[in-house]
């Protein structure tokens, strides 16, 4: 939970598809997001704080997330899309 709480304080991009979205509710870092999970998790979500949004790809910062393995082209786009924009310890040197 550590290692999820660190990236995502320290602004680093992470994804999560499906259920994964769970691993940021228990890191505590939820709160205030916009997130894609499976639709079981939409109470758990709202109670962290987070609004769960049905689409097939959000992105939230450098959170990327989706709701299931279908939406997998789409998240996949978002990925690429955040991930590649993230700056690396030699871009900043």
């Amino acid at each position: 939970m550590e290692f999820v709480k660190s990236f995502l304080t320290a602004g680093k991009p992470v994804a999560a598809i499906c259920h994964g979205p769970w691993t940021i509710i228990e890191a505590g870092a939820a709160n205030d997001r916009k997130i894609a999970a499976w639709p079981s998790l939409k109470t758990d979500l709202k109670n962290a704080g987070a609004e769960w949004i049905d689409k097939e790809a959000v992105v939230d910062g450098k959170l990327v997330s989706a709701r299931n393995p279908d939406d997998i082209p789409a998240f996949n786009r978002a990925m690429i899309e955040v991930f590649g924009k993230a700056e690396t310890k030699s871009q900043r040197a």
